[in-house]
């Protein structure tokens, strides 16, 4: 007996991108100084499109025809005689040629790689003093202990140890001491210290002489664990000083950087970048804060006007029309179309990554405002989403690979999201606060008796903050500290 096969037909939805979604998407995706590249390109490939905006189109319609000299009279030509080919294939060689060469008139701030290290940009510097051999050899390794953000966070002992054990050369703390002193001298103001509280002095201490930059030194050095606490009435008490010269004071050193080697790029072995931030925020005062998209190198895009007013020629006369009269039209349409997507395109990019930013700024407004990396709460991706309508896919194509510049520095988007946890009291507290605050208390521990995970873990609790000895495990392998033993 033989069974019949039975077909069943069902019905199923599947969600699939036109062209145009993707190529939102994929501009989406492209920090600044990729879409000026990819803004480019696409003028090369489409004569549909030209650089301006319809302002300008309104204008050309105004210029008296007599008042055109003669070489504009020859690119009106040009542009005209483009549209006589059927694909750009057919452009001859010496009209590509002419139209790249009057692009070369314009002048182009590209931005580029450098390959320049960290470490050969301080070696430069350390060419230009004069020290002994044994001297140059000691800054040169204490030049590459330095961390991603220009601070020595090893200690001298340690370094002493590796100098004997690893290189063969014999130091003292007192000669180390002496060299670190010396490279805490190059620029950026703040390279070298050993911890944060150091690199502010350093930098307080390279500006000129003022009664404000004797309060910040006060205020830094006398009452550091006030000011990193925000005891703000405490320290005008101690060092006895009205509110406005405080303010003033406060003011100034929220300026400084507390990441110096951030401004010359990443670390020993990776090439230096140059950043061209996609976003320009701006905060003053009063607490305004302004947001700018960073178009500064990207063209304006309009239809080339020519293009339009043939396939319009071309769709009038429809009727009788010949097949490469068809052909042509057909041409036209698709370069106009192309056009015109792309420039629908970028203009759903900027407002997408305008919307997602201000929805960033009003999420993280205290930073903004301070510039201070503990007032950072947590924030993920869905919680931008949320704000603004969009899917979260979204929001994560356009905080990858893009750049803000603030008052406080050049920072990545990824950098204002992070996980958190509340508190028994209800409070919501950020993973970020919670491991400056673990750093700040290994910094200050007793080098010959470090503190264990155990006793952070007791420490954070009686501070306010419950977590357990394996969150302290891990936020301490996340800031590259090694366990205690390995401290001392």
């Amino acid at each position: 007996m033989v069974q019949g096969t039975h077909q069943i037909q069902s019905q199923q939805q599947i969600q699939t991108l036109s062209p145009q979604q993707i190529l939102v998407v994929k501009l989406l995706e492209l920090p600044a100084v990729e879409l000026e590249d990819r803004v480019r390109a696409e003028l090369m490939e489409n004569p549909a499109l030209e650089e301006g905006t319809s302002e300008d189109e309104t204008a050309e319609e105004n210029l008296d025809k007599n008042s055109l000299d003669e070489d504009s009279s020859i690119d009106s030509s040009e542009d005209y005689s483009l549209g006589d080919y059927l694909t750009e294939d057919d452009i001859p060689d010496y009209k590509l040629q002419e139209n790249s060469r009057s692009r070369e008139g314009q002048a182009e701030n590209i931005p580029f790689s450098d390959v320049t290290s960290f470490y050969e940009i301080l070696k430069e510097q350390l060419g230009e003093r004069n020290l002994t051999d044994h001297q140059r050899e000691l800054a040169e390794y204490l030049i590459g202990s330095l961390d991603d953000d220009g601070l020595l966070r090893k200690n001298l002992y340690s370094i002493v140890d590796e100098l004997a054990i690893y290189v063969g050369i014999s130091a003292t703390e007192s000669e180390l001491e002496q060299v670190l002193k010396i490279v805490q001298d190059f620029d950026p103001a703040g390279l070298g210290a050993r911890n944060l509280q150091e690199c502010l002095l350093i930098q307080i201490k390279r500006k000129e002489d003022s009664p404000i930059k004797q309060t910040e030194i006060n205020i830094i050095d006398k009452c550091y664990d006030d000011f990193t606490r925000k005891h703000w009435d405490k320290i005008m008490q101690r060092l006895g000083l009205s509110e406005e010269e405080f303010n003033e004071a406060l003011h100034e050193i929220t300026k400084l950087n507390p990441r110096p080697g951030s401004s010359l790029g990443e670390t020993i072995g990776r090439n230096l970048q140059q950043i061209v931030p996609d976003f320009i925020v701006d905060t003053y005062d009063d607490g305004t804060i302004t947001l700018n998209l960073n178009n500064r190198n990207i063209p304006e895009l309009r239809m080339n006007r020519n293009f339009a007013e043939m396939l319009e020629e071309h769709t009038k006369n429809k009727a009788n029309q010949s097949k490469e009269s068809k052909n042509a039209m057909l041409f036209l349409k698709q370069k106009v179309d192309a056009a015109q997507g792309f420039i629908e395109a970028v203009k759903q990019r900027q407002n997408t990554l305008v919307t997602t930013m201000q929805a960033i700024i009003d999420l993280q407004r205290p930073f903004f405002i301070e510039g201070d990396e503990s007032l950072l709460r947590p924030m993920i991706l869905k919680d931008v989403a949320d704000r603004v309508g969009l899917d979260i896919s979204t929001i994560s194509r356009v905080s990858n690979s893009k750049y803000v510049q603030t008052n406080y520095g050049i920072f990545s988007l990824k950098y204002f999201f992070g996980d958190g946890f509340t508190t028994e009291d209800g409070e919501e507290m950020s993973s970020r606060e919670i491991r400056l605050i673990l750093k700040e208390h290994i910094d200050n521990e007793d080098k010959k008796k470090p503190l264990t995970d155990d006793e952070l873990k007791e420490i954070l609790n009686k501070q306010g903050y419950p977590i357990a000895r394996r969150t302290v495990a891990k936020y301490r392998q996340q800031l590259n500290i090694p366990v205690a033993r390995l401290r001392k």
